[in-house]
C-alpha cells in the first residue's frame, strides 16, 4: 500500500526523463562498409564498470558503463567494425613487466584479510589513494586484458586503431601501486607492441603527468614518450619537468610539456601540434599509444585546465591523421558525466561518424539532466589562465633543441626484441578466433613472394618450380651394376638438363653408350644423357629397346674388370 504522501515510487517514474523543448539524438542505422579503411575495434571488458573504489573515492569506473552506454545509444556501433569483449589478462602476463611478488599479492589480498596483510599493504603502496576493495584483482585483469588485445590487433594487422576506454592506468609503477592505478596495462601494450613495431611513440593528454610509463622506458630509444600535464612541483606525482628527457639510450627520447593552470583551448591545441608534430618529424614512430585522460578538460574534480570536450577530442583527431596504427586509452577523469561525454564524442571522431549536440536517450539520462542533456556543455572559463604565449614559446624551443639530438630515427637489427607475451599461455585452452589471431601476428605486414609457373611456361629463372636438378656423378664399380631387360626404363634423373656436376649418394644410375668401339681401351668415360622427354618423346621411345641392349653388353663386356665411371646425368 501505498501512503498518500509518497507522490511516486520507484516502478511508476518514468524510464528516460522527459526533455521536454530539448530534443534527442536518433541513432545511427548504416552499417560500415566492412571493407572500408581505417578499421577500428572497439574493446569493453563486460562487467568492468560494475567495480567500485569505495563510497568517497574519486575514481569511479560506473564511467565505463555511461561511456559504453552513449556509445551504443548513438549507435556508433554500427560504424565500428569489430566490437570485443576482450579475455583479463594472465598473471603470467602481468608479470611481463610488474614484479611476481607484487601480483602474487593483488591476487590474494581482498577486504576481508587485508588487516592480516597490513605489512604488505603498505609495502606495495595500497594505502589512501589505492584502497583494497573488492575483486580489484579481477579489475586489474579485465582492463589490462583489454589493452593487450588491442595491441595483438594491432600488431597482427586485424585493425588500424584499436580503443579500450577501460586502460591508460598510467601512474602503476612495476612493484607498486599509485595514483588509482595497480597495473601498467600502457607500458604492457607497449611491450607487446614492441614485437613488431620498431619504434612506439607514447602520447599522454592526461592533467597529470605518466610518471609510470615514462619510468618504464626511460632508458629505450624504441619508445618515445611525450606527456602534456601540470606541473607546480607539488601537484600529483610532482614530476615531469621540462629538463627530464631520458638517460643512456634513452636519452633526449622522454619529451615533458609543463603546463599551468587554466590552459585554453587555443593554446593546448597550439603547443599540442606544434609538438607533435615535430616529434613524429623526427621520431618517425610504427605505431602510437594515446592516452586520453578526461581530467585536463574544464570543471573536472581534480583539474585545473579549461579544456573544452571539442579541443580535446581534436587533438586524438589531428594524431589520428597521421595513418599510423594507433592503441586509444581512457585515463584519469573524475566528473563522469563529463568522462563519459568525452570519450564519446572521440569515438565518433576515430570512426569519422557526425553526431548531434543532443544525447541519446539512455537509461542514465538523470546523469545529464543539470546540463540539458547536452554533448558539449561549457566547460571553460572556471579557472584563471596561468600560461602565457612567452613561456609556451620556450617550452616549444626547448623541445625542439632536444628533437635535433635524436640524428633520425633509432635502429633497432641488433636489440633485443620483447619476448612473446603469448608464449605462457600454451597450455591454456583458447578459442579458434584467438587460435587465427596468434598465427596472424607471425606474418602481419609481410608479403610472400612464393614460387609459381604457369601452364604454358618453359622455365621462368630462379623462380620455376618445375626447374631442372643438376647433373649427378656418381662413381662405382661397373660389376655392381644389374642389367635390365630390353624394354625397361632407366631408373633416376636422365630428364634433368646438365648444368653443374653434384654428387648424390643412394641413386642407382645407368650408363649411356657413348661409342660401343670405344670400350675396351678407356678405363674411364663420360655417358651421354638421353634427350628429354619434352622435346622428341616419339624418337625417345623408338630408341630405347637399342639403348638397353647395349647397355646390357657392357655389362656382359666389362664384368671381368671393374672400372670407375663418371656418369655426368
Amino acid at each position: 500500500m501505498v501512503r498518500t504522501s509518497q507522490a511516486t515510487t520507484f516502478s511508476s517514474s518514468a524510464y528516460f526523463d522527459d526533455r521536454g523543448p530539448h530534443g534527442t539524438a536518433q541513432p545511427i542505422t548504416e552499417h560500415v562498409n566492412p571493407h572500408s579503411r581505417p578499421i577500428v575495434s572497439y574493446f569493453f571488458p563486460k562487467g568492468v564498470g560494475e567495480h567500485h573504489y569505495g563510497e568517497r573515492h574519486p575514481m569511479k569506473p560506473h564511467r565505463l558503463t555511461l561511456t559504453n552506454a552513449l556509445v551504443m545509444g548513438y549507435g556508433l556501433d554500427k560504424q565500428i567494425h569489430h566490437i570485443y569483449n576482450p579475455r583479463p589478462a594472465t598473471q603470467a602476463e602481468l608479470e611481463l613487466y610488474h614484479d611476481h611478488d607484487y601480483i602474487d599479492f593483488l591476487s590474494r589480498v581482498t577486504p576481508s584479510n587485508q588487516n592480516e596483510m597490513r605489512h604488505l599493504i603498505d609495502t606495495f603502496n595500497c594505502v589512501e589513494d589505492c584502497p583494497i576493495f573488492s575483486e580489484m584483482y579481477d579489475f586489474c585483469r579485465m582492463y589490462a586484458g583489454a589493452s593487450l588485445a588491442g595491441a595483438r590487433k594491432l600488431t597482427a594487422g586485424a585493425c588500424d586503431t584499436a580503443i579500450n576506454w577501460s586502460g591508460g592506468l598510467h601512474h602503476a609503477k612495476r612493484g607498486e601501486a599509485s595514483g588509482f592505478c595497480y597495473v601498467n596495462d600502457i607500458v604492457l601494450a607497449i611491450l607487446e607492441l614492441l614485437r613488431y613495431h620498431p619504434r612506439v611513440l607514447y602520447i599522454d593528454i592526461d592533467i597529470h603527468h605518466g610518471d609510470g610509463v615514462e619510468l618504464a622506458f626511460y632508458h629505450s630509444n624504441r619508445v618515445m614518450t611525450v606527456s602534456f600535464h601540470k606541473y607546480t612541483g607539488d601537484f600529483f606525482p610532482g614530476t615531469g619537468k621540462l629538463d627530464d628527457n631520458g638517460a643512456n639510450l634513452g636519452k633526449h627520447f622522454c619529451l615533458n610539456v609543463p603546463l599551468q593552470d587554466g590552459i585554453d583551448d587555443d593554446m593546448y591545441l597550439t603547443i599540442f601540434k606544434t609538438v607533435i608534430e615535430d616529434t613524429v618529424t623526427a621520431f618517425r614512430p610504427t605505431s602510437i599509444v594515446l592516452q586520453c585522460g578526461a581530467d585536463s578538460l574544464g570543471c573536472d574534480r581534480l583539474g585545473a585546465f579549461n579544456l573544452s570536450i571539442a579541443a580535446h577530442g581534436e587533438c586524438v583527431n589531428f594524431v589520428r591523421k597521421f595513418n599510423v596504427p594507433l592503441l586509444v586509452l581512457g585515463g584519469g577523469g573524475y566528473t563522469i558525466k563529463n568522462v563519459s561525454r568525452c570519450w564519446t564524442y572521440e569515438t565518433a571522431v576515430l570512426v569519422g561518424a557526425t553526431i548531434p549536440d543532443e544525447l541519446p536517450a539512455t537509461v542514465y539520462d538523470p546523469f545529464f539532466r543539470d546540463s540539458q542533456w547536452k554533448l558539449h556543455p561549457p566547460l571553460t572559463g572556471r579557472v584563471e589562465n596561468q600560461n602565457s604565449p612567452a613561456s609556451l614559446q620556450r617550452i616549444t624551443v626547448n623541445i625542439r633543441n632536444k628533437l635535433r639530438y635524436l640524428q633520425g630515427a633509432p635502429s633497432v637489427a641488433m636489440q633485443e626484441i620483447p619476448p612473446d607475451l603469448e608464449g605462457w599461455l600454451a597450455d591454456e585452452e583458447r578459442k579458434q578466433e584467438e587460435i587465427d589471431e596468434e598465427r596472424g601476428t607471425a606474418l602481419a605486414g609481410e608479403r610472400r613472394s612464393d614460387r609459381s609457373m604457369a601452364r604454358n611456361e618453359f622455365f621462368e629463372g630462379d623462380n620455376d618450380v618445375d626447374q631442372d636438378e643438376g647433373p649427378i656423378s656418381v662413381k662405382r664399380p661397373v660389376s655392381s651394376r644389374k642389367t635390365r631387360a630390353p624394354g625397361k626404363r632407366a631408373r633416376g634423373k636422365a630428364r634433368g638438363r646438365p648444368s653443374t656436376s653434384t654428387k648424390e649418394e643412394g641413386e642407382e644410375m645407368e650408363e649411356l653408350p657413348v661409342a660401343a668401339a670405344s670400350r675396351s681401351t678407356k678405363s674411364r668415360r663420360t655417358a651421354k644423357p638421353r634427350a628429354r622427354a619434352r622435346a622428341k618423346p616419339v624418337e625417345k621411345d623408338k630408341d630405347l629397346p637399342d639403348a638397353d641392349l647395349e647397355a646390357t653388353a657392357d655389362a656382359e663386356t666389362d664384368a671381368q674388370t671393374p672400372v670407375d665411371l663418371d656418369i655426368d646425368i
